[in-house]
């Protein structure tokens, strides 16, 4: 398994629990850079991507902003997501994660 439901993942980024230092591919870039992003409460905007077009990152106030800013070779996550693999969350591979960890 390396891929959710959108509509499932996003879910999981609002509840912002366990989801921290979520670890993907696009199965479309020959180099197989892997990209991050997460959600850290204690930050004024909490959630983050590393990795992506802007230089050292960027942040956003909603999850919603995240995976509608156009940041992966000028388009959002929502429209690549039928490209993410994804590597790890929380640390863990995915199916681990999907048994271990809590979801809403």
């Amino acid at each position: 398994m390396d891929t959710l439901e959108f509509n499932y993942f996003f879910k999981q980024l609002e509840y912002g629990k366990y989801i921290d230092e979520t670890n993907f591919r696009f199965i479309d870039d020959p180099n197989e850079y892997d990209y991050f992003l997460g959600y850290i409460p204690k930050y004024e905007k909490p959630y983050w991507i590393g990795n992506c077009d802007v230089p050292n990152g960027c942040e956003f106030f909603t999850a919603n902003e995240l995976v509608n800013a156009q940041v992966f070779d000028g388009k959002s996550l929502k429209e690549r997501w039928d490209k993410v693999r994804i590597i790890n969350i929380y640390g863990i591979c995915l199916e681990d994660w999907i048994k271990c960890c809590p979801q809403v």
